[in-house]
């Protein structure tokens, strides 16, 4: 009977033993992942959302198309208006070619009368004729040209702000496109294929879980236990075991705050904790809001 007792008594401190070590931990809390709401940046009609919730999309991807019908007959009439304008520019060369063959001969007779003044073979009003003939012409030139020049810096002035128009548009087209900016997998889809969006609507939520966040709590006293960069275990439950991780810590909070009712820390009497996070490599069993344990 003795050793029935004493076999009993020793299965007892034995179970005693392993429950005690099982809940030597030094801090507790619950995974997170940094997670990222895409919203649309162009209004109309989803065309396409190539995804659903629990798919795994990749950075730079397209995963979507906003109707662009409306974007698209806005650049083509800015476009007609452009080329419109450039048949109002004015031929500056051929309107100035006209007047430089007048000059070009009218300097031809001047010097066949200056050769023929010299012989005393015309009379010095011709010449005083072809000079002044020639001053005209060459005003009548300048003149042109100067209005030419102004009517096409016009018209030019109203294509510029055209072009910054077609320019905003082209980037209104590219923003219609649904870009997926990292890689992760979308947690919740705000919005479906056929429905009417707006800028700045959520379009879908999508978290990178290939690491995840344990945000865990301490007490002062274990401030002096811990620093950044360090390595940590880290146990979740796994049916009645536990999975161990490796962890490493890379923030610590510089302000204490009241513990958190879901938390519990090594010592219950501690009022003011200290927030830290670790990192851990998820192998696909961790999960958002999980529990978890730590062992420095």
């Amino acid at each position: 009977m003795k050793n029935l007792i004493s076999i009993f008594l020793l299965m007892f401190i034995f179970l005693f033993a392993c429950s005690n070590d099982n809940n030597n931990y030094d801090a507790t809390g619950t995974f997170e992942a940094e997670e990222y709401i895409i919203s649309s940046e162009a209004n109309g009609k989803i065309l396409k959302l190539n995804f659903d919730e629990g798919d795994t999309l990749y950075k730079n991807q397209n995963v979507g198309l906003i109707d662009t019908t409306q974007l698209f007959l806005k650049k083509e009439q800015l476009y007609a208006t452009i080329n419109s304008l450039k048949n109002k520019l004015p031929d500056v060369e051929t309107q100035l070619s006209t007047i430089e063959e007048q000059i070009t001969a009218a300097e031809r007779e001047k010097k066949r009368i200056e050769a023929l003044a010299q012989s005393n073979s015309v009379s010095t009003k011709q010449l005083d004729d072809i000079t002044s003939q020639l001053e005209v012409l060459k005003k009548q030139y300048n003149a042109t040209k100067s209005n030419l020049t102004i009517s096409q810096k016009s018209i030019l002035s109203e294509i510029n702000p055209i072009k910054t128009q077609i320019e905003q548009t082209n980037d209104l087209i590219k923003k219609s496109i649904i870009v997926n900016p990292i890689d992760g997998i979308v947690l919740v889809r705000y919005s479906k294929q056929d429905e009417i969006t707006a800028q700045g609507k959520a379009l879908y939520k999508i978290a990178n879980l290939s690491e995840m966040t344990l945000r865990a709590f301490v007490s002062g006293n274990q401030l002096s236990n811990i620093k950044l960069g360090q390595k940590v275990k880290v146990y979740i439950d796994e049916g009645e075991n536990q999975k161990e991780y490796e962890g490493k810590i890379y923030w610590i909070s510089s302000k204490a705050e009241f513990t958190p009712k879901t938390i519990q820390t090594k010592d219950e009497r501690v009022n003011l904790v200290y927030a830290i996070k670790i990192k851990v490599k998820n192998d696909g069993f961790l999960k958002i809001g999980m529990y978890g344990e730590v062992k420095f």
